[in-house]
């Protein structure tokens, strides 16, 4: 199991049912994960808002492997910004193909879901169990990767930020690439409405 793997679960299972969790947001989150686990496992380093390439180590999980293969490893690197919205395109998606593909998920019986008609949960797996576990301890990367997708926190301000600087930089990159998302489906709702107001007419 990896951390995006384990957020994915907790947007699933936790997410607010009057406001699913959106799959660009998602994507974007799952980006960040995947860079908090790549440097864990000695992958790379992020120097200033640069993504460091290292050695590219034996990977278990499919995914985490693609995005250790995809890093850019010319100078200057990529800005741990640009690796989020690059890496993070329908991210959410395949993510899901791959949780679908080992069982673990399920149909749904919740009314809304951020992935369309086919609506899905987590299976009731070890995979759950852990990600909800790491949830309850409030596992502070975890839990500000979800709280930045809108799952409802349980974080309080005696729980200390992560201390590893790699997941605090990438922490706060999604965050304001969160904000950004909606920043632009703001702009494109007021533009859709001021357009549907000029056919509309007076």
């Amino acid at each position: 199991m990896t951390t995006a793997e384990d957020l994915f679960i907790i947007a699933l299972a936790l997410g607010p049912p009057d406001r699913p969790v959106g799959q660009g947001d998602l994507s974007l989150a799952l980006a960040g994960a995947e860079l908090i686990d790549l440097a864990a496992a000695g992958a790379l380093t992020v120097d200033g808002d640069r993504v460091v390439p290292g050695p590219q180590p034996a990977l278990d999980d499919r995914l985490l492997g693609e995005a250790s293969s995809a890093l850019a490893r010319q100078e200057p690197y990529e800005r741990v910004e640009d690796w989020l919205w690059r890496r993070g395109r329908d991210l959410s998606a395949a993510y899901r193909g791959a949780l679908e593909e080992d069982g673990r998920l399920t149909r749904s019986s919740r009314s809304r879901s951020p992935f369309g008609a086919d609506r899905v949960e987590p299976a009731d797996t070890p995979s759950r169990r852990r990600a909800l576990n790491r949830w309850e301890d409030d596992e502070p990367v975890l839990s500000g990767l979800a709280e930045a997708v809108g799952v409802p926190g349980r974080r309080t301000e005696s729980v200390p930020d992560p201390e590893d600087d790699v997941a605090a930089t990438v922490l706060a990159a999604v965050n304001d690439a969160v904000m950004e998302l909606e920043a632009v489906r703001q702009r494109r709702s007021i533009e859709s409405a001021a357009f549907a107001n000029v056919w509309r007419g007076p």
